[in-house]
């Protein structure tokens, strides 16, 4: 018969054979991370995989904030969708409460007509004063390192023009939705 023997911990030993259980705090990741999800119309086709990635991103960081938009961020987000009209939270005030060491990562497919990004108005979900494009410039003037997760096909980004211009407002800081884009991304919020 063939058992292995380990020397008990020092401090078991000094207590005559009683166990002297150490209990350590669960260790997370100390970064800090505004979490902006797309929600709703041709983001219905990637729930799955915005699912898995909250739940790890839920898991991972200590300090993960999240709330949802629709298409483009305008001056509203929400935490839970069911109340997306009377649950609001301003833009303004997200903004001035998480400050500049939060890093933002925001999912979408940045599929939608150009003029929700560049016209006052162009929002399906209210008329909003300012253009999306106006929102997301003070969004990044905020938080300088941000990023974009699109779970379209990095191939069809091209036919786009909606991609286009929010790549051009993240300054090319959209990463495809995959391990590799993950990793990419993570690189470039680090910087």
């Amino acid at each position: 018969m063939n058992s292995t023997w380990t020397a008990p911990l020092p401090s078991t030993a000094r207590n005559a054979g009683w166990l002297d259980i150490k209990m350590r705090p669960e260790r997370h990741n100390k970064v800090k991370v505004l979490l902006f999800l797309d929600i709703g119309g041709s983001m219905d086709d990637h729930i799955k995989v915005c699912e898995e990635l909250f739940s790890a991103a839920k898991s991972e960081f200590k300090h993960l904030e999240y709330f949802y938009f629709h298409n483009c961020i305008y001056d509203y987000v929400w935490k839970d969708n069911r109340r997306r009209h009377g649950e609001r939270f301003p833009l303004w005030d997200v903004m001035h409460k998480y400050g500049e060491d939060y890093k933002v990562v925001v999912v979408g497919d940045a599929t939608m007509s150009p003029y929700e990004i560049l016209q006052p108005g162009g929002s399906v979900e209210y008329s909003n004063e300012e253009a999306g494009a106006v929102w997301l410039q003070r969004m990044l003037d905020t938080w300088p390192r941000a990023v974009w997760l699109n779970p379209e096909p990095e191939r069809l980004w091209d036919y786009r023009h909606s991609i286009e211009l929010v790549r051009t407002i993240f300054s090319s800081r959209m990463f495809p939705l995959t391990l590799a884009g993950l990793e990419r991304a993570m690189r470039e919020l680090n910087k």
